[in-house]
């Protein structure tokens, strides 16, 4: 396609980024469905269905031709952002980003929402090398193969680990106290 055909049906390369990222909005939207839906039913299954609700939706559209190349677009504009997609970014993802970071506030009620930002973080990190990686089948020397589906469970599985693990436990339960009158013959045994 001529580069002049681009800039007549887009104009700058800002609005066909915009062009782009709103034709996949749909993507986002059931991402954002699907939170609502996890943060809804809540249960000790909440992480799961978080992390589920993160990542199920992205590794769909990636299982697809046209949407292995938004995936890669957006996991090269992530890691390389430009001023120009940068705009575009903040408008799409930033609101998704939240929402997230806000949920697993709610699951991990005890962890600051520093911590829970960080772990979004090292979620989409995990997400977009996934999305983007090729290494995977000569590393395995050929038992993986890039985007293999039956890989979505243990990438489920290692970012609701991730997350587990790095976000500090709730805190303990207080101590029960012992009754008063136990107390009372403690305080008074003879010394040997």
């Amino acid at each position: 396609v001529p580069l002049a055909l681009v800039a007549y049906y887009y104009g700058q390369k800002h609005e066909l980024f915009e062009a782009i990222f709103e034709h996949w909005r749909p993507t986002i939207d059931e991402r954002l469905t699907r939170l609502q839906a996890a943060v809804d039913d809540g249960g000790p299954d909440l992480l799961n269905h978080i992390v589920e609700a993160f990542v199920q939706p992205v590794l769909r559209i990636r299982a697809s031709a046209e949407g292995e190349f938004y995936a890669l677009l957006v996991a090269r504009e992530l890691g390389y952002a430009s001023p120009e997609a940068d705009r575009v970014l903040r408008r799409h993802f930033d609101p998704l980003a939240h929402a997230f970071i806000d949920a697993l506030r709610l699951a991990l009620p005890h962890a600051s929402v520093g911590a829970c930002a960080w772990a979004y973080q090292f979620a989409l990190g995990a997400l977009l090398h996934h999305l983007s990686d090729q290494r995977v089948q000569r590393l395995s020397l050929g038992a993986n193969t890039p985007n293999d589906v039956s890989s979505h469970p243990m990438l489920v599985r290692f970012i609701e680990g991730g997350i587990r693990a790095a976000l500090p436990p709730p805190p303990a339960p207080p101590a029960a106290s012992a009754p008063v009158s136990s107390r009372r013959r403690s305080t008074h045994r003879r010394q040997p």
